[in-house]
């Protein structure tokens, strides 16, 4: 079993986990940069039936324990009126409109973080300056725009119930490193190079069974900072799991957040946050299968630090 590193030891990891300077001073992209062409056909040639699977959540936006400030949905224009005669007017058409608002950083809204979204001791990856993104102008840099043309690559799905006999993992208990090594050998697949990590808590799946809860105040699963090295040494792009990715209450008073602090500033890792893992755990689970192509679509935003996305993976 992975000995649990100390804080001083998850502190170390910003400078022997660091990928500053690997691809060069001005590298903006971190871990994306291992996602090549060649590894994008690799992973469309996993396609064989043509079958979808949504890896996202619906989008709430009704107020929850999880939720304290949901998106807001409202509609401009709707069909109401037309059919009664009490909209006659010949300047507005017959259609319906929305508008859609939302702070996608939380707990609910599935989203990729850009390398703007975190900073340690006043830098971003690659030595960058905090004030870069700023409260103006926003992500000057490393903004998620950097990934607009798409990530399709192969997703590789870690079921860690599945892998433990359980239902889901407790809140305040982290995903380690043996149980990422033995989904490895039970399930048949190697996590490389440029790979998407999607790692199921089965935190989510406890939320549609027994309700919402503040995980500020009850804690909440996610990968135990024990793993990073793993991510560093197998050259993940992207690490994704069905929570907010960081173990709550925190293990460690200093470094409250350590896959986001030491992921996205140290390593330049992405990370794809409170994900819907259980459809695509349930047909990974029926084909005995746990890789599978995966496209996600960050919208085309500029100066921002993250994006909700619906990641689609394909069988």
């Amino acid at each position: 079993m992975t000995d649990t590193p100390t804080e001083k030891e998850v502190l170390s990891y910003f400078d022997t986990l660091s990928n500053w300077g690997r691809w060069g001073e001005d590298d903006q992209k971190g871990t994306l940069n291992f996602l090549t062409a060649k590894k994008t056909l690799q992973s469309v040639r996993l396609i064989k039936e043509g079958f979808t699977v949504s890896c996202a959540r619906p989008l709430i936006f009704e107020p929850s324990p999880d939720a304290v400030g949901p998106a807001v949905h409202y509609m401009v224009e709707s069909g109401e009126g037309w059919s009664s005669g009490d909209k006659v007017t010949s300047r507005v058409s017959q259609a319906a409109t929305d508008y859609i608002g939302m702070v996608f950083h939380g707990y609910t809204v599935t989203h990729i973080d850009s390398l703007a979204h975190f900073f340690w001791e006043g830098k971003m990856y690659n030595g960058r300056p905090a004030h870069l993104v700023s409260t103006n102008l926003g992500a000057t840099t490393e903004s998620v725009e950097l990934a607009g043309d798409g990530i399709v690559t192969r997703g590789i799905l870690v079921d860690v119930p599945k892998i433990r006999g359980i239902e889901w993992l407790e809140r305040g208990e982290g995903v380690m490193p043996e149980d990422i090594l033995k989904a490895e050998q039970e399930c048949g697949f190697e996590i490389a190079e440029g790979d998407v990590l999607l790692i199921r808590t089965g935190q989510y799946h406890r939320r549609n069974v027994e309700g919402p809860v503040d995980f500020r105040e009850e804690g909440s699963t996610a990968c135990h900072a024990a793993c990073l090295p793993l991510f560093h040494d197998r050259n993940i792009a992207m690490l994704g799991t069905d929570t907010g990715n960081d173990v709550m209450p925190a293990p460690y008073p200093n470094v409250i957040q350590p896959i986001h602090q030491v992921g996205i500033v140290a390593m330049g890792l992405w990370i794809l946050d409170n994900a819907n893992l259980d459809d695509l755990a349930r047909e990974c689970d029926i084909r005995k299968q746990w890789e599978f192509s995966l496209n996600i679509g960050p919208l085309k935003l500029t100066n921002t630090t993250g994006s909700p996305v619906n990641p689609i993976a394909i069988f």
